[in-house]
């Protein structure tokens, strides 16, 4: 069973029969034939809220209100249905979190089916919740240069939309825009996930995240000092940008956590 990124519901609201969960998960029996109905995706909606403080953009509770959504204004299901194989189950929905060294995994279930399982940095514990407002804090801009100064892997990694998602959300956090900067180190990030997944790109001549984060604070007009919101959100972005749903260890969304970390779990600092 796939527990990767859900499967988008097909955009026609008006076909002969309604979307069904086997149509958007890779789930198996009786759930994969019962169509999605409203009240599944808000209970998925609730349980994702209530463990990782929002709903995920683009994660399974988003995919079954899309679903759930079509069904509705095709007149498959009723605004207050629900399904029977979830009504019949004890936990209609469940969403789990298991704290791993150096990784933390959610597991999203319906029915008691896996639905989805996403890896990303351990949860930042704000113990110092001042520290990411001292001086000497460290920036995100830092954090992104970190990367590209690593030994580890992910600073050779051919840059993917993956990683450009994530170091364009770190831009606007450290900036405070909602728009890529031109000439940023956003956009060079797009580029050059852009020109790696050309099909004649050869593996020489793909861009590599070192290339890209080399020197990043200089392309950043402004920065500010990474906090667990900060973290939360670029580990956001580049999750749901892979179809594994697991961010790259030692990659953006790692750095940005470590640094978060460093602000605000305890006074003393080195990065």
């Amino acid at each position: 069973m796939s527990q990767g990124q859900p499967r988008r519901p097909p955009p026609d609201g008006g076909g002969a029969r309604p979307v069904m969960y086997g149509d958007v998960f890779d789930v198996s029996g009786e759930l994969a034939g019962q169509p999605v109905a409203p009240r599944d995706a808000a209970k998925l909606q609730s349980a994702e809220e209530a463990v990782l403080g929002e709903a995920q953009k683009g994660g399974p509770a988003a995919a079954m209100q899309s679903a759930a959504a079509i069904n509705a204004r095709a007149g498959h299901v009723g605004r207050a249905q629900v399904t029977g194989a979830i009504a019949d189950e004890g936990v209609a929905v469940a969403v789990a979190e298991t704290e791993l060294p150096g990784r933390r995994v959610v597991t999203e279930s319906v029915a008691g089916q896996v639905v989805a399982r996403l890896a990303t940095p351990p949860r930042v514990v704000a113990t110092q919740p001042s520290g990411a407002l001292d001086k000497d804090a460290v920036t995100i801009g830092r954090a992104l240069e970190s990367v590209a100064a690593a030994t580890a892997a992910a600073a050779g990694k051919p840059v993917d939309q993956s990683d450009a998602a994530a170091i364009q959300a770190a831009e606007m956090l450290a900036t405070g825009r909602i728009i890529t900067v031109p000439g940023g180190v956003a956009a060079a990030a797009q580029a050059a996930a852009d020109h790696n997944a050309a099909p004649a790109a050869r593996d020489e001549d793909r861009i590599k995240l070192r290339d890209v984060l080399t020197g990043a604070r200089g392309k950043l007009p402004a920065d500010k000092a990474a906090t667990r919101e900060d973290a939360e959100r670029v580990a956001s972005a580049e999750v749901r940008n892979r179809p594994d749903m697991a961010t790259t260890p030692g990659g953006v969304a790692d750095a940005v956590t470590a640094a978060a970390r460093l602000n605000q779990e305890r006074p003393t600092r080195s990065f």
